[in-house]
């Protein structure tokens, strides 16, 4: 036996290096080929979008920008049909079970970003919340800057950048040309936001901060970095910022829509159908989601109304909330007050996270201040995710614009929602799942994502977060605001309604700031189809949990249910009711 198993061996080991010196390639199974796959496409997507290597900690393009202009967007799309030509050329039906997965979230969603082509989203590159003008200097949160070398490459970055603001009015003036156009009071917003960067001093403006406290660059090197800069500032950026501007006052608003709907626009009935399945992963009608939007409404109304008697208020709902909007004591006065107020709830929720999950994620978070020249057309706060390789943490961003917009009795819920155990805990689990391919651990899937968020602040009440009556009233409020999206979204985009009819609406339903109430509705009106995903996302996961609390009784795990929700990232809706069913059946056996 000895020496067969040698004998068997020395023809392997002959047989190899024959292969080997003979240039023959071993041929590659299904589930290798997909594999291949998905690594090129790792590889396509950071040479493609070179700041979002930067934000991955990907640093071999760190002198580069993202080509916007019409051909690169062109480009960008015969790229992902021929991603979806090769993955077709592999056999699905051979590959393991997690791989059959991991085909069909690839190829679907592949085939809903090659969908977006024919509605012409490249006509409308920016928005009062995205788009190069305000998202552009964010890169210094992610781009190194410890050595000559670094800031070498964010100088050449820096003059690229000129030239996407040179694509972005190349591809509006073909949106007015196709009447693909922004209505006009998103356009001011724009206005706003651009006179702001481009009027700020020089080495005030958020792209000059990396050379101002510099701790590892010699005294000349520092000397010519901020010379350099200036330079750069002055002869490239603010100038083109200076041409958005004009071309957005003196073309651009003449020509912006009337309309506030997507119907509105070409093809904009076929594209809000699109958006409500992509946004939601279900086949819901705008009008089924709407219904829905109405009967949670009269629900949480009940809910409401059962808090304010429950902390001795003596009137109405509306005049309950007109008091919390105007009495100064739930608001603070000072910037460091409300930031710190956010920091002390997050280290409450950190040390109960424990007693609700089995997995928590390894990567930090920060509280962090929204920067000021888009703070007014921003929300009371949002997270921006730590990269995959740690290399700084996650930020729970918080807006101190107008501070007596920002209640206190929202902090509690908005803390759950954006960060823990809300987006920074769920992204960060998903970006951290071993044994997934890149693209899963990227998958924005906006019902999942927001639907635990919301679900997230929910937690509150089992995590004792909510014992404050007037925090539990700003949570059914936040929760009444994600109800209302559902009657609101449908409301203009399908139903015709008009921009003041939308902000009556919530208005009448939340106690929310004016200003709050604009920039959400706003909002609804630039991302058609998003704001549905969160109650949609949320009661699918509070369905899924009744249902195995009820079949699974004192079996059942709080700990376990949340681990499997979130075992697999960021999935459809139908894929997570499968996966829990799953679950719950093996726990029945």
């Amino acid at each position: 036996m000895i020496f067969i198993k040698n004998l068997k061996f020395k023809i392997v080991s002959l047989t190899v290096m024959y292969m080997l010196t003979s240039g023959f390639t071993p041929l590659k199974n299904d589930n290798q080929k997909l594999w291949e796959l998905f690594g090129q496409y790792k590889e396509y997507v950071m040479h493609t979008y070179p700041e979002w290597a930067t934000y991955e900690g990907d640093h071999r393009y760190d002198s580069q920008v993202t080509d916007l202009s019409i051909k690169g967007i062109k480009n960008n799309f015969i790229s992902l049909r021929k991603f979806i030509n090769d993955l077709e050329k592999i056999e699905s039906s051979s590959l393991s079970a997690d791989n059959k997965i991991n085909y069909d979230l690839f190829k679907n969603d592949l085939a809903d970003n090659i969908e977006k082509e024919k509605f012409i989203y490249q006509y409308l590159p920016i928005t009062q919340l995205d788009g190069i003008h305000i998202d552009f200097p964010q890169i210094i949160d992610s781009q190194p800057f410890e050595t000559a070398e670094d800031f070498q490459k964010y100088f050449e970055r820096l003059r690229e950048a000129s030239k996407q603001i040179d694509n972005v009015i190349e591809r509006m003036k073909l949106g007015i040309k196709n009447n693909v156009v922004q209505p006009a009071y998103i356009i001011e917003q724009i206005i706003k936001e651009t006179d702001e960067i481009k009027n700020t001093k020089t080495d005030e403006m958020p792209y000059f901060i990396p050379a101002l406290n510099n701790k590892t660059l010699g005294e000349n090197e520092l000397k010519f970095v901020r010379s350099e800069l200036k330079n750069i500032l002055e002869e490239n950026i603010k100038p083109a910022y200076q041409r958005l501007d004009n071309f957005l006052k003196d073309d651009y608003l003449k020509h912006a829509r009337t309309t506030d709907g997507v119907w509105s626009l070409p093809n904009g009935e076929k594209l809000y159908q699109f958006e409500i399945r992509n946004q939601t992963t279900t086949n819901l009608t705008a009008e089924e989601i709407h219904q829905i939007g109405l009967k949670e409404v009269a629900r949480i109304l009940g809910e409401m109304e059962k808090v304010k008697n429950e902390t001795g208020f003596k009137g109405t709902l509306q005049e309950f909330n007109n008091f919390l909007k105007t009495d100064p004591q739930f608001y603070y006065s000072n910037t460091d007050d409300l930031l710190n107020g956010y920091r002390d709830i997050l280290k409450q929720v950190d040390k109960k996270l424990p007693d609700y999950f089995g997995r928590l994620p390894k990567a930090k978070y920060e509280v962090k201040e929204i920067e000021s020249y888009k703070a007014k057309s921003s929300p009371q706060a949002y997270y921006y995710n730590a990269p995959e390789d740690g290399s700084r943490p996650g930020y729970f961003y918080a807006n101190t614009y107008d501070l007596f917009s920002r209640p206190k009795y929202t902090m509690v819920a908005l803390c759950l929602h954006e960060a823990v155990p809300g987006h920074h805990l769920q992204i960060s689990i998903a970006q951290e799942l071993e044994n997934f391919p890149w693209f899963r651990k990227q998958l924005g899937m906006t019902a999942f994502v927001e639907g635990w968020a919301l679900y997230a602040e929910s937690l509150g009440y089992e995590m004792g977060m909510y014992n404050d009556k007037y925090q539990h009233y700003g949570a059914l409020t936040y929760e009444m605001e994600r109800a209302c999206r559902l009657v609101i979204d449908t409301g203009l985009h399908y139903k015709k309604w008009t921009r003041e009819e939308a902000y009556q609406y919530l208005r009448a339903h939340t106690p929310s700031s004016d200003i709050d109430v604009r920039a959400e509705i706003d909002r609804y009106v630039i991302w058609p189809g998003q704001a549905l995903a969160y109650k949609i996302g949320e009661l699918k996961i509070k369905e899924l949990r009744k249902l195995a609390e009820d079949k699974l009784k004192d079996k059942f795990s709080l700990k376990e249910f949340h681990d499997h929700v979130l075992i697999n990232g960021a999935i459809p809706l139908s894929l997570l009711e499968k996966n829990i069913k799953d679950w719950i059946n093996s726990k029945t056996k």
